[in-house]
């Protein structure tokens, strides 16, 4: 029994953080347990998830893999969770559904986060855009 859709397609954050990922080097995106995955050869971030203690629901938020120390600091922040599943590997959950959002630190985490997945010929496809 496939998983129901847990997104709206016309969302505009999910249109924003599309855009984002996308722009990434050998990224596709697919929906996987309802929700969007966005992959180069293995995941690097997820629309939308539930905090992993409350089960609290984050329909319309970011979930990403950061180096720990940023996981850390991530983490003291009142606009991230630990995500179901994901949070014991290292992920962290960004909310995206409040004020104010700072789109800057979400491209730098969807940067982070590809960056610790992706092979190292998308890295430097990446590192060499910017040079």
């Amino acid at each position: 029994m496939p998983h129901p859709v847990m997104f709206d397609e016309t969302d505009p954050l999910l249109a924003r953080v599309r855009d984002l990922a996308l722009a990434l080097p050998g990224t596709t995106e697919k929906i996987s347990h309802g929700r969007p995955f966005f992959s180069t050869r293995t995941a690097f971030a997820v629309y939308g998830g539930s905090e992993k203690d409350t089960r609290a629901p984050f329909p319309r938020s970011l979930i990403v893999k950061p180096d720990e120390e940023e996981r850390r600091a991530l983490l003291e922040e009142r606009h991230t969770y630990l995500p179901m599943y994901f949070g014991p590997s290292g992920w962290v959950g960004y909310d995206l559904a409040r004020p104010q959002v700072d789109w800057d630190e979400v491209s730098e985490l969807l940067d982070m986060s590809f960056r610790m997945t992706a092979p190292a010929r998308l890295v430097r496809e990446l590192d060499d855009r910017h040079s």
